[in-house]
């Protein structure tokens, strides 16, 4: 089991880096990444222009698997700890979203924009 939980991690590293990059090549700047809080983790923040996005980045094998890669529950998780973040990072920002990325090998990444309503 340890061997499976290694390989995840690999590969989400690995989606982080590689969402990062797509988000940077379509004019956003990353400001933070893997932020914790004690509702739960994003994984990337990004700015461009005055919209801020809390991205939760999802990689899996196959396009498949990314079909189910995000729920409900999942989606309130990242919610609940951009709240906790919107003051940190939102200040002076027109647009605060969550945002979801894809990331499957081979395949371009699919950027999901808007996906959580924050309170």
């Amino acid at each position: 089991m340890p061997g499976k939980r290694k390989i995840a991690e690999k590969r989400g590293r690995r989606g982080e880096w590689i969402a990062a990059w797509w988000l940077r090549l379509h004019g956003w700047r990353i400001i933070d990444s893997r932020v914790k809080t004690p509702r739960g983790e994003i994984d990337l923040v990004a700015r461009r222009g005055k919209t801020l996005a809390f991205v939760e980045v999802k990689a899996r094998a196959t396009q498949e698997q990314l079909d189910l890669a995000i729920d409900e529950y999942r989606l309130r998780r990242v919610v609940a700890a951009a709240e906790m973040l919107a003051g940190r990072y939102g200040e002076d920002m027109d647009s605060i979203r969550i945002d979801v990325i894809l990331v499957a090998p081979w395949a371009l990444p699919r950027h999901l924009v808007n996906v959580g309503q924050m309170m």
